[in-house]
Parts: C-alpha cells; structure tokens; sequence
C-alpha cells in the first residue's frame, strides 16, 4: 500500500486548499484513514480521520468547522479541504491508513496507521 499527498502550498491567511491523498495498493474502503500534520518545532498532530465504513469522520478540535474530510471511492483518494487557514495551520500534512488496530479512542495515535505519504507543505501566510 502507497499513499500519495499533494495539494499543499502556499496561500495568505483566510485562503482555502484541498489536500488530496491518493492510495494504491488497496482499496480506500478496506483502511482507516487519517490527516495529521507537523509544524516546524513541532510534534506530529492528528488533525482528521474516517473510519473503513465512512459512518462518521472526526476532527481536532483546531480545526473542527474549518476543515472537511471526504473520500472518493472511484479515485481510490480522500481529501482535507481546508478552509479559512490560518498562520497556525502551516505545517507538513501526511496522509495515513490503518488497520485492525484502529478504534475511534486512539485514533489520534500514529502508532495504529501503517501505512504513511510523503506529506505535503502547506504555508500559511499572515
């Protein structure tokens, strides 16, 4: 399994972009799927999931209402639409997908995703 980010850039403050994360190798269905990204000095954050059954997808908390996670099955891709962006949201964003290991309580850990992108620079200017 390979996943493939792109999208980033760079866009001033209040600005929109769309991260896409294309998976080959598998089936989007058949993972868990999540966003998380680094900032420079920073620890790796979770900042998005969905489950395998796409019943539900979560946010943290610095993004909920900002940012939307959706899949395309026919593109095998998930997407991060990221709207009014902030200087805080710049940062390196990777995609990853999980497994058997995944629940909904430590869905934010990087430990339960196996599978990881290269990430993607999203710069955020003020």
């Amino acid at each position: 399994v390979q996943l493939q980010a792109s999208g980033g850039g760079l866009v001033q403050a209040g600005n929109s972009l769309r991260l896409s994360c294309r998976l080959s190798g598998g089936r989007i269905g058949s993972y868990h799927l999540a966003w998380f990204r680094r900032a420079p000095g920073k620890e790796r954050e979770f900042v998005a999931a969905v489950p395998w059954s796409g019943y539900n997808t979560y946010y943290d908390d610095s993004v909920k209402g900002r940012f939307t996670l959706s899949r395309d099955s026919a593109a095998n891709t998930v997407y991060l639409q990221m709207n009014s962006l902030n200087p805080e949201d710049t940062a390196v964003y990777t995609c990853a997908a999980g497994g058997s290991s995944w629940r909904v309580f430590n869905k934010e850990q990087p430990s339960v995703y196996a599978y990881w992108g290269q990430g993607t620079q999203v710069t955020v200017s003020s």
